[in-house]
């Protein structure tokens, strides 16, 4: 079976690509490296080919999703800040590229798994979330990975191809970005605690993320292509919150609080019960053994930015002014 997968360097492509290679797919790797980074698949360098692409542009790439099984869609920008400053980059990445892919897979019926974001549920209502709860996205980059699900199923549904969404929940794992860019609170913690300084911890520390370790996420994409369902869109999380003041004991070190964002819940919590059901996703890796699996790569992390209470003031300034 041949695979491809956008995104592939990222953090959590690489995770995929690796998982697909040890059950005999045949894989391709499409980046462009804006995110990702080449070390990440340098373990299984000889067993992939990887093309170097810009996806909201046409171009060559397009004839290795037309000539493969099944793509899986990784790529993305992802971050929350960049997304308010910059929308225009957020939709030519997320949802331009997204039409490409589809484009490029409608004709010859390659296969779709989409990477879509829990993120664009917002401030849910209902917890734990399922896949029926309400679309309220908050920023730009949530709406843009919304667009791109339904651009991947309709396209599906129109030109009568197999596509499947799947909203990731907080993953968390080894080779998570070191990126330059404010983000999730994992690179920020162990980059924190690498330098020996305080963990910064948003409001009071008792939000709940729906933390779900990449390899978890990995088996549920390939369940999702091996499942034979199409047109669905799935959760894929842990179904277990814990709190960021629980990760901060676990990683052990001081804390420091900082001011709560808007836009933010207060609990992520996927009901994973559809995913269970029709895929026979089944997450594995505990919260607790996780985290000590982080921990043992944590020199990954060891060029990452070190954030400070000031240094996140900054990079959030444009969050506050637009979502407060």
């Amino acid at each position: 079976m041949r695979a491809v997968v956008t995104g592939g360097a990222g953090f959590i492509g690489s995770h995929l690509v690796s998982r697909l290679l040890e059950g005999g797919y045949e894989v391709s790797v499409i980046d462009n490296l804006s995110t990702g980074r080449l070390q990440n698949l340098s373990e299984f360098e000889k067993d992939i080919r990887v093309e170097i692409a810009d996806l909201s542009k046409e171009g060559t790439w397009m004839n290795l999703i037309k000539s493969a099984d099944v793509v899986y869609h990784m790529a993305s920008l992802a971050d929350i800040v960049p997304s308010i400053e910059d929308p225009k980059a957020y939709y030519n990445s997320n949802v331009t590229s997204t039409l490409n892919i589809a484009e490029a897979a409608k004709d010859n019926k390659t296969v779709i798994i989409y990477a879509a974001s829990s993120s664009c549920y917002g401030l849910p209502k209902n917890i734990p979330t399922t896949e029926k709860d309400e679309i309220k996205a908050e920023y730009p980059y949530a709406m843009t990975k919304r667009l791109g699900e339904e651009i991947i199923l309709h396209w599906a549904k129109v030109y009568n191809f197999r596509a499947i969404s799947t909203r990731f929940f907080n993953v968390y794992g080894t080779r998570s970005r070191t990126s330059g860019t404010y983000g999730a609170v994992f690179g920020i913690f162990l980059a924190q605690k690498l330098a020996g300084k305080p963990f910064t911890i948003v409001g009071d520390g008792e939000q709940t993320r729906d933390f779900t370790y990449v390899t978890d996420i990995a088996e549920g994409l390939i369940k999702a292509y091996e499942s034979k369902v199409t047109g669905e869109i799935f959760n894929l999380g842990s179904g277990d919150p814990k709190s960021i003041n629980y990760l901060a004991k676990l990683l052990g070190g001081e804390k420091v609080y900082i001011p709560k964002r808007p836009g933010e819940p207060d609990v992520t919590h996927a009901d994973i019960s559809k995913a269970e059901q029709m895929l026979g996703y089944s997450p594995k890796v505990s919260f607790e053994d996780g985290v000590k699996k982080v921990l043992a790569d944590i020199s990954y992390w060891r060029d990452a930015p070190v954030w400070t209470p000031d240094s996140i003031e900054k990079a959030t300034r444009a969050w506050f002014n637009h979502l407060g």
